[in-house]
């Protein structure tokens, strides 16, 4: 079986996108007949260790993102690639040039519809735009073969758009990277802070989905002995003084090093289309105080943290105190097992050949449909 991955956004500071790719990759090749292709944009046509770089033009201010805006490049190297199987990872031209090659190879073609287009784009441009965004996303997923949703809520707005044969394939965590292991008793002398200090942390990029206001209050209504401390790009840079930034991109083995040298992941995001953070968190040892909305409802169950109400800095302060009364340590502890049992990329990937061969009709194995 040759599969063929495609997508635009798989950049040097991408998300969780790339990470799922990038996972995808390293185990797809431990399997016996199993080959993968990633084609991605890049600023030239290479070709290193199955990954694909197909010229790009660069976004501005896109920090390393390129948009395709020809179909032709991609078709061409996918009809040189002659997979069994393409998916696509985002709406744009990547998608009509992924469905045009499988009509031409006669291949099927799954969409992963990893990201709420038209949210984000109400959000950003006013509901005119966001309207017009679903009719477009239900006329593209409605033409692949089978679209995966990393949620039940994106599986859900993807059906009330007309879409139809959409199947919940939740993501993954790499248990290696995360690890409670990497603990670091040091860190909150690095900060500043005593010993006794209950630190939160949040992690990724500092957009308005997010809700940093909402971590900001929360982190003032606490005050001490609680510490928050803000790691990504874009953060905010008026805070309260029990409030650190590191505003910059970090690799991910040093986020997993913040992250497990924490004692709560706090996640204000009511727009999470998953939510990876928290399961890093998770894998970490570290219990997750997240709102009760969108993805983050769903892969945070009570024994791995706990859930607040969504645009509330007062239940967040005070979910955050009942987490520590009933012990923090031990849902860390939880959180740690529930994502070896449920959120290995391993099992992921399994799933996802599932997938791969009900629509190939190779081999007969169930994969239940949403709904």
């Amino acid at each position: 079986m040759h599969i063929a991955d495609m997508t635009m956004f798989y950049a040097p500071a991408s998300g969780g996108v790339r990470t799922y790719i990038d996972a995808k990759h390293k185990r797809l090749r431990r399997y016996p007949g199993v080959q993968h292709s990633v084609l991605i944009p890049g600023h030239a046509y290479r070709q290193n260790g199955g990954i694909h770089e197909i010229p790009a033009p660069a976004l501005p201010f896109g920090k390393g993102y390129r948009f395709p805006v020809r179909r032709g490049p991609w078709r061409t190297v996918l009809h040189e690639l002659q997979p069994d199987l393409i998916e696509v990872g985002d709406p744009y031209m990547t998608a009509w040039a992924a469905l045009d090659a499988g009509r031409r190879l006669d291949v099927p073609v799954i969409g992963f519809y990893h990201s709420d287009l038209p949210l984000l784009a109400s959000n950003r441009l006013g509901n005119w735009f966001g309207n017009n965004m679903s009719t477009y996303i239900s006329r593209l997923y409605r033409s692949f073969d089978r679209v995966l949703a990393p949620s039940k809520v994106m599986a859900e707005k993807l059906e009330r758009m007309g879409v139809r044969n959409v199947y919940v394939q939740p993501l993954g965590v790499d248990l290696e990277t995360f690890t409670p292991t990497l603990r670091d008793p040091n860190l909150k002398r690095e900060l500043g802070l005593d010993e006794s200090t209950r630190l939160m942390i949040f992690a990724g990029r500092g957009s308005r989905e997010k809700n940093l206001p909402v971590l900001l209050e929360t982190a003032r209504q606490l005050g001490k002995p609680y510490h928050l401390l803000l790691v990504g790009s874009n953060m905010p840079s008026h805070v309260p003084d029990n409030v650190s930034i590191i505003n910059e991109f970090r690799p991910a083995h040093e986020v997993a090093r913040l992250i497990a040298s924490s004692d709560v992941l706090l996640h204000a995001g009511h727009q999470e289309t998953f939510g990876l953070v928290a399961l890093e968190a998770m894998a970490c040892g570290v219990p997750v105080v997240a709102v009760r909305a969108g993805a983050l409802a769903e892969i945070v169950p009570f024994n791995t943290g706990r859930l607040c109400q969504p645009h509330n800095p007062a239940s967040m302060a005070t979910t955050i105190c009942e987490l520590f009364e009933d012990d923090a340590r031990l849902v860390g502890r939880q959180a740690r097992q529930h994502v070896e049992a449920h959120h290995a990329w391993d099992t992921v990937v399994a799933g996802l050949l599932a997938h791969y061969h009900a629509v190939l009709g190779t081999v007969e194995i169930p994969v239940a449909a949403h709904g």
